[in-house]
């Protein structure tokens, strides 16, 4: 059995890959090969990401998200000496490892873990500071599906409705007849795959609309995520099974702005961000039309990722007033159905369904994860009431290369906080 925490050969390591180390942007101006470019694919090339990860701003055009005129509210400290030697077994390894270990092997940039509110935990890495955002990958779409099932549980959003008659621009096209609980728990079926190691494939082509990712050379193709919206087919029949694609938290954000003719910077500020005391603005990569990347554009300080799981946890209560409806939460809870998931292969979370945007446990701890590539991710186990928010560049980005040293790390301080 391979051990699945080793660094493959020829590989920078955690400490190796630090962008300080590397030089990277340092210097006036920096030597061109410490340069982090965004016409170099900065964002998805290794090990430039983890400088761009917590430096978006310098590298494409954002909208942003006010923390509000309210206070700061104060995370309690009770910061624990225990946790680093915590020992669990990673999934297909062959020895212990501890826990300050996983967040090498993690890539970590920083990590915060709450427990029962106060902060037990945290660390930071790389170019990573408490004040400075990061870029949350696909935990954005937890963000937006937890406003999604807030308008379904206020009567605002109808999870029945097609999605070609609230968006009629997409009548004809890859939605057709597919419901927004089709787009929430990702079961349409549209020619468009999310093979990274493709450059033709559509997420590259999604990238590119929104201004993520450099033209591929002697092509053209849309120049904005509502024109490669438009241009999605179909594939099959929608509701069948669960298939990722990043594409459909877009459409839900359009059905959104389109409902409450808010922009989904201002839904998530007014809804959320300004309610939780957040020490910082968060902030959304847009494209050229100044449209949200609503599947993956959200920057924030990791404190304030916290916070938002924690309000999570706590059933939508968070800062002293009901931020999101209780129902809303309680609806995620209720995941989807498991074979959806299972009928995919994505064996690491077996038993576990797709719903609102959150990857439901439907375990004896009702665990909630909203997880993105490359090792973000925000872990909300109400039973151990805790609440982990992680920031990572990882070299790989597919979920797979950190839930092995991820998933049984928090099982295990879950289990170890529950005993004191």
């Amino acid at each position: 059995m391979t051990d699945s925490t080793s660094t493959p050969a020829g590989r920078l390591d955690s400490t190796e890959s630090q962008p300080a180390r590397l030089g990277l942007m340092q210097g006036a101006p920096p030597d061109r090969a410490q340069r982090v470019r965004l016409m170099d694919n900065a964002l998805f090339t290794f090990p430039q990401l983890r400088w761009a990860f917590s430096n978006v701003r310098q590298l494409v055009p954002t909208a942003n998200v006010w923390r509000g005129d309210g206070p700061v509210a104060v995370l309690a400290r009770e910061e624990r000496n225990d946790i680093d030697a915590l020992a669990f077994e990673p999934l297909g390894g062959t020895r212990p490892m501890r826990w300050d270990a996983s967040l090498a092997a993690n890539y970590t940039d920083g990590i915060v873990v709450l427990h029962r509110g106060r902060i037990v935990y945290e660390r930071y890495f790389g170019a990573l500071q408490a004040h400075v955002p990061h870029l949350a990958w696909s935990v954005t779409k937890s963000l937006v599906g937890v406003i999604a099932a807030s308008l379904v549980a206020e009567g605002v959003l109808d999870e029945s409705a097609r999605v070609d008659r609230l968006l009629p621009e997409l009548k004809g096209g890859g939605w057709t007849d597919a419901s927004v609980r089709d787009l929430s728990n990702m079961t349409t079926a549209l020619q468009y795959f999310e093979n990274f190691d493709d450059p033709r494939s559509e997420v590259w082509w999604h990238l590119r609309s929104g201004g993520l990712a450099a033209a591929l050379a002697g092509a053209t193709g849309p120049a904005s995520f509502d024109e490669f919206m438009r241009g999605v087919r179909p594939s099959g029949s929608h509701g069948q099974k669960f298939a990722y694609k990043t594409v459909n938290t877009d459409v839900l954000a359009w059905i959104m702005r389109r409902l409450t003719r808010r922009t989904l910077a201002q839904l998530v500020q007014e809804r959320v961000w300004a309610k939780l005391g957040a020490e910082q603005d968060g902030f959304f990569v847009v494209d050229s039309e100044g449209t949200e990347y609503a599947g993956g554009g959200f920057n924030a300080a990791l404190r304030d990722i916290a916070r938002f799981g924690e309000m999570v946890r706590c059933g939508g209560f968070y800062n002293g007033s009901q931020v999101v409806p209780g129902a809303a939460i309680e609806d995620i809870h209720r995941g989807a159905d498991p074979a959806h998931l299972a009928a995919a292969g994505i064996d690491l979370l077996r038993g576990w369904s797709y719903r609102h945007m959150w990857w439901v446990s439907h375990a004896a701890h009702r665990a909630l994860y909203a997880r993105g590539m490359h090792g973000q991710g925000v872990y909300v186990d109400p039973a151990a009431e805790m609440v982990i928010a992680r920031f990572a560049s990882h070299p790989e980005r597919a979920g797979s290369a950190v839930d092995p040293t991820t998933l049984p790390a928090y099982d295990a301080l879950a289990r170890h906080l529950m005993r004191g």
